[in-house]
């Protein structure tokens, strides 16, 4: 335990510390990058979405950080629950309205004759960057609110047993309409409905495999925030979360 000005940081506070830290840099990483698409694989063969012919999956460079955010927000429902994660959620939300003013800032500065970034190639990506962080606002309050609620509903149900199912059934939940919502308005008037629509089903399906595949990393990190905790005070605070 160490201690600064008569103040004390202690396990609790310092797990809770540094989930929030990660959890915010990965959002913060996940705004700033959505605005790029990118190739995951070709299909063997086109599909047609509302008559719209894809030959293979697009997904936003964004997801890539989304899945520390599952993790982490996990974590912080089982160990601190709704009142801990609701203020993550809202701190959230004011580093993403953060980050929108700064780029909005950085947008009209004048780049130097000698900046390997041209004003052009800088707009071109944050500008962008800058319509999807306002539509994720939307997107993200309604989306963070859903997982936390069924993430504690699936907790009650289960009688706070079976912790794979509340982590990944939250997540299947609230993800879709998150991910609907911000492409729509991210995206709306610059690309169809049909492209909206499927890179809609493809970042879902994405997130599915994901939520699946991280359940593991969820066990792995619960484990070691217990043996950090201590047995007691890791069941404490659980409890005290499940209230």
């Amino acid at each position: 335990m160490s201690s600064f000005s008569g103040f004390t940081l202690d396990r609790p506070a310092r797990v809770y510390t540094a989930l929030a830290a990660v959890f915010l840099t990965a959002l913060v990483v996940a705004e700033a990058t959505a605005s790029k698409f990118f190739t995951l694989f070709t299909l063997p063969g086109p599909i047609t979405i509302l008559g719209q012919s894809f030959d293979a999956v697009v997904m936003t460079a964004g997801v890539i950080a989304f899945p520390v955010t599952f993790i982490v927000t996990d974590l912080i429902n089982e160990y601190f629950g709704q009142k801990g994660i609701r203020y993550v959620t809202l701190l959230g939300m004011a580093m993403i309205v953060f980050e929108f003013v700064l780029l909005q800032i950085g947008l009209k500065t004048t780049a130097a004759s000698f900046s390997p970034v041209s004003d052009e190639a800088f707009q071109t990506v944050f500008g962008a960057s800058s319509r999807i962080i306002f539509g994720s606002l939307a997107a993200y309050v309604v989306g963070q609110f859903v997982d936390i609620a069924l993430f504690h509903a699936l907790r009650r149900a289960t009688h706070g047993r079976h912790l794979w199912l509340r982590a990944t059934g939250s997540t299947l939940g609230s993800q879709f309409l998150d991910t609907f919502v911000v492409l729509t308005v991210a995206f709306y008037g610059q690309q169809t409905w049909g492209a909206i629509v499927a890179i809609t089903l493809f970042n879902y399906a994405y997130k599915v495999v994901i939520a699946i595949g991280i359940t593991p990393l969820i066990y792995a990190a619960h484990a070691a925030i217990d043996r950090y905790l201590g047995p007691e005070k890791a069941a404490l605070l659980e409890a005290h979360a499940a209230e």
